[in-house]
């Protein structure tokens, strides 16, 4: 055994780590099973096959550039549901080191198959967070074992990088952060707002200044309390938990903040822990001097790739939720340093009328998620991913010319294409597909308390333009889709 590294005052936060991100690589898993296909498989919205095509394993690894079919990707995201499910319930920890350490590769590797071949709709940031908290999993080792105490620090750092990134785009972004007021708009115009989302909205101003300096002193201040002595790491760890938790209960980022908050159990020691919670622990072996090595040089690696995220975050023109590596390994974070101020809203509608005229009737495409009848109470989604969703969200702020997928996504539903149609919340042409799909652009504001109670509407909209006007199957073919 390697005796300067020492070991064995982190099991606990271990089994939370090893537990918790086996539920969130489950539900990735689980998301990609229900979503990949309809839009990056074969017939998708930008199918992965023309990445694939286009670019080699070196340049976006992945297991689908030796073969790639629906089929197959069903092959591997099963078993990454079964892997997930032997990481959260700890059958992981019954075998060898080798056994575990294989299963949370292969649990990395395969998630990383996927991502690297998402394009668009794998393009967010918590990707990243999952791959590289899945990656330092590899090593933390079985419960039968002492815990490397190298690797705890690694996810501290990844969790530093993540709200100290979040907290430097902020300051070096929107005005509105400085200025204390982003939080007057960010309720009502983030991409999928909660039940809840409505009630922080109506809440004084006050207390949205206090929403945003507490995210400041949080992310900018005491996140650096994570490398100070305990109780001082367990103390930031508790606030950063605090923090994520609000952030969860106020709207739907997928596994972002759960992930997050998660990290933050890296923070806590044996000793803290159970001096509050009067746990006993069982002895665990020292780890071989195979595993140390693998550990150290870990570390170096991860020295070596944090050049480039730390250049960037002392940068004046850091680069928010970015891979400096295929691998998704020691990336840099950030979210939301632009506050937008409107919420727009596409309303994809379509008729059976064989023409179109002033008397025609259109029926609205609803979402599961994103705003659509203003009487629809705001789903709880999270942490749970609709991905077409968010880039609805993204699609409202410009024109459809800049989202390649969105006139795929028109076509497939002239066609009720049925993968396609399970990702909306309702399809209105059950028996008989559209001749016509046109999109509608809306401004979206929250009802006040008093019309909410006089309308029972959740928001109030207008009419700002067409965003697309009506076309067919025919008009679509013109453009070869």
């Amino acid at each position: 055994m390697l005796e300067f590294l020492p070991q064995g005052e982190y099991w606990i936060s271990r089994f939370i780590l090893q537990r918790a991100l086996g539920a969130i690589y489950l539900i990735a898993y689980l998301v990609a099973l229900n979503q990949f296909r309809p839009l990056v498989g074969e017939n998708g919205l930008l199918p992965a096959t023309r990445l694939i095509r286009n670019s080699t394993f070196w340049e976006t690894p992945s297991l689908f550039h030796w073969h790639y079919s629906d089929r197959f990707f069903g092959v591997v995201a099963w078993t990454g549901v079964l892997l997930s499910l032997v990481a959260l319930t700890g059958l992981s920890d019954f075998g060898p080191i080798w056994l575990s350490m294989t299963i949370w590769f292969l649990l990395w590797a395969l998630y990383l198959s996927i991502v690297n071949v998402g394009r668009t709709f794998y393009g967010f940031g918590w990707e990243s967070i999952l791959l590289e908290a899945g990656f330092y999993a590899i090593f933390l080792g079985p419960a039968g074992v002492a815990t490397p105490i190298i690797v705890i620090f690694l996810f501290r750092w990844l969790l530093f990088r993540v709200e100290f990134g979040a907290g430097l785009i902020k300051m070096r972004g929107d005005r509105c952060w400085k200025e204390l007021t982003c939080m007057n708009y960010h309720h009502e115009t983030q991409p999928l707002p909660n039940p809840l989302s409505r009630f922080f909205h109506h809440m004084p101003e006050s207390f949205h200044k206090f929403e945003t300096f507490s995210n400041h002193l949080v992310q900018l201040v005491i996140v650096w309390g994570l490398f100070a002595p305990q109780p001082i790491a367990s103390i930031a760890a508790i606030l950063i938990i605090l923090t994520q938790s609000y952030l969860i209960i106020s709207g739907n980022y997928a596994w972002l903040n759960l992930l997050t908050l998660i990290l933050a159990f890296s923070a806590f020691s044996d000793p803290v822990i159970t001096q509050y919670t009067g746990l006993s622990l069982s002895e665990t072996a020292t780890s071989p001097l195979w595993l140390e090595i693998l550990v150290v040089l870990l570390g170096l690696l991860v020295i070596y790739l944090s050049i480039d995220p730390i250049r960037n975050m002392i940068s004046s023109h850091q680069r928010m939720n970015f891979s400096f590596n295929p691998y998704h390994l020691v990336n840099t974070y950030g979210a939301f340093g632009t506050v937008t101020k409107k919420r727009y809203e596409i309303i994809l509608e379509g008729t059976t009328d064989q023409s179109i005229d002033d008397d025609t009737q259109w029926k609205p495409y609803e979402f599961k998620g994103k705003p659509g009848d203003p009487h629809r109470l705001p789903p709880q989604i999270a942490p749970y991913h609709l991905r077409l969703d968010w880039q609805m969200w993204f699609a409202a702020m410009s024109s459809y010319h800049a989202h390649p997928w969105f006139l795929r996504l028109v076509g497939k539903l002239l066609d009720n294409d049925q993968q396609t149609v399970k990702l909306l919340k309702e399809n209105p042409f059950e028996d008989k597909a559209p001749t016509y799909i046109r999109a509608l652009l809306y401004h979206y504001e929250y009802s006040s308390p008093v019309e909410k109670k006089e309308t029972g509407r959740w928001w109030r909209r207008s009419f700002q333009k067409e965003y697309l006007n009506p076309v067919n199957r025919e008009s679509l073919n013109r453009f070869g889709l």
